[in-house]
């Protein structure tokens, strides 16, 4: 059988949902699956950006990193979203994106995908499970197959979230502990997504 196709789809202003973004994307490699990562399009104003010189940097920074496209979601088995968290809500930049999708949606093409999600906030009680709960309500009305991490590994008692992969930016860069819960969250869905359609496959 071929490899999952695995899109990794996130929006990062300073790098910390870029580190986990690429965390998940190593874990889905390992996995065995091919691995599209994507950013999303910047459209805060040049201004926004420029006040905040680490917000400018990473942008510079990840350049070369290509910007997701609705063909990204249609070669998909799963996808991972990323995004920080915004007032407990998904980033408007990710919104825009996830917004643009309703031709594919309505042509059923998003439909029994398998979909997962990560974040970061800046403090420790800052809307990460209100975030990732946001985008699930959006993964309901596509008709895919939510993934969560669970307590599925030791390490899912370590990071604290069963909805999905988080960090608290004020900590830091991710570590360890957040590495290793994307590594396994990401392994989780490619191997969900690699049995659904072993599943499909049988039966017809």
């Amino acid at each position: 059988m071929d490899p999952v196709n695995v899109a990794i789809i996130y929006y990062s202003a300073t790098g910390t949902v870029h580190a986990l973004a690429r965390a998940a994307a190593e874990g889905a490699e390992r996995a065995g699956a091919r691995v599209r990562l994507r950013r999303v399009a910047e459209t805060a104003p040049r201004e926004a950006i420029d006040a905040r010189p680490e917000w400018a940097r990473h942008l510079s920074d990840t350049a070369d990193v290509a910007e997701a496209s609705l063909d990204d979601l249609d070669w998909a088995d799963a996808v991972l979203f990323g995004s920080p968290t915004r007032f407990g809500n998904p980033a408007s930049q990710l919104r825009a994106f996830i917004d643009a999708t309703g031709a594919l949606w309505f042509q059923g093409r998003l439909a029994n995908k398998v979909y997962s999600a990560f974040t970061a906030s800046n403090t420790a009680h800052g809307g990460q499970e209100s975030t990732l709960l946001a985008l699930a309500n959006t993964f309901y009305h596509w008709g895919g197959v939510i993934v969560p991490p669970g307590y599925t590994d030791p390490v899912q008692f370590e990071s604290g979230n069963p909805y999905g992969t988080s960090h608290v930016a004020g900590d830091g860069p991710p570590g360890e502990v957040a590495t290793r819960a994307a590594h396994h969250q990401a392994r989780r869905v490619v191997e969900t997504a690699a049995s659904l359609r072993a599943g499909r496959a049988v039966s017809g």
